[in-house]
């Protein structure tokens, strides 16, 4: 993890970014232990790079065990420690809130934290995206609109209240809980803050805000990768999108930053810092 101050990172060589995320993906456990990997040529059409990117980015895995090459034409994923459960009970529920920009790692991160501790971890896309594209259609709109002032002001705060209520109720029942969605903002509003802090604080909660902090490139790199609708705008014009978000943001209430840029420490590391940290005052 890094320090809360923002920094300017020089572009990472773009096997370094492919290796990141795929990396990240086997952490996650998006990419399971013993999962046969796609060819060369067809992961460098998935990842919009060349033969040669792919290529060094598996050498960077594979030096890392990450990847196995069982033949010059199979690599499998070799991640065993995936199959070990975790379960961490701190005397009080904690919540922690991890937000970033699209392609910054949040959910990653998040899914790599619930499996260090076994908290239930509940992202925004996954609980409502179905309905918000419903009820946008409803509206007479894209189904995949996020930048419309009906979705910013109609949708996206149910929403976000949505995924509160459902983390309130896990706290209720005694369970620490993971949070992700990007939280712009709500991390810029240090009312939102307050009031979040103080309800969890009177059901006996502790609140972690952590920000997920990734450069330009390799966010593009993972953006363009998991080719989500909702992202069609943002790669329509991607300086465009970038000059309209601030990439030194940070929120303004005390909070932790994890670095996701690719010559950062992997996230796995950054995850069992994080919670050592947070359970430190409990001796755990």
């Amino acid at each position: 993890m890094t320090s809360p101050q923002g920094r300017t990172e020089r572009p990472e060589a773009r096997h370094q970014q492919v290796a990141r995320n795929i990396r990240n993906d086997i952490e996650a456990g998006r990419l399971a232990h013993g999962t046969p990997l796609p060819s060369t040529r067809k992961l460098a059409d998935e990842w919009d790079v060349s033969v040669f990117t792919i290529t060094e980015a598996m050498k960077v895995l594979a030096e890392e065990g990450l990847v196995i090459n069982e033949s010059r034409s199979k690599r499998v994923v070799n991640a065993p420690d995936q199959l070990r459960r975790s379960e961490v009970r701190p005397q009080r529920p904690r919540v922690i809130l991890v937000g970033g920009y699209a392609g910054s790692g949040k959910t990653e991160l998040g899914r790599i934290l619930a499996r260090e501790t076994g908290w239930p971890m509940l992202d925004k896309d996954t609980l409502t995206r179905p309905v918000v594209e419903a009820a946008l259609e409803t509206l007479g709109l894209s189904p995949h609109d996020r930048e419309s002032q009906t979705y910013l002001s109609k949708v996206r705060p149910r929403e976000y209240e949505a995924l509160q209520d459902a983390a309130s109720e896990n706290v209720q029942c005694g369970n620490s809980v993971i949070v992700t969605a990007p939280f712009i903002r709500e991390f810029s509003d240090p009312a939102w803050l307050a009031r979040t802090r103080a309800f969890y604080e009177a059901a006996k909660a502790v609140v972690t805000v952590v920000w997920v902090y990734c450069d330009a490139d390799t966010m593009l790199t993972y953006v363009r990768r998991r080719g989500a609708a909702r992202d069609a705008y943002k790669l329509s014009d991607w300086d465009g999108y970038l000059n309209a978000i601030n990439l030194d943001f940070r929120p303004v209430d005390a909070h932790l930053v994890v670095d996701n840029c690719a010559s950062s420490s992997p996230l796995q590391e950054q995850a069992k810092e994080l919670v050592k940290g947070i359970l430190a005052d409990e001796g755990q």
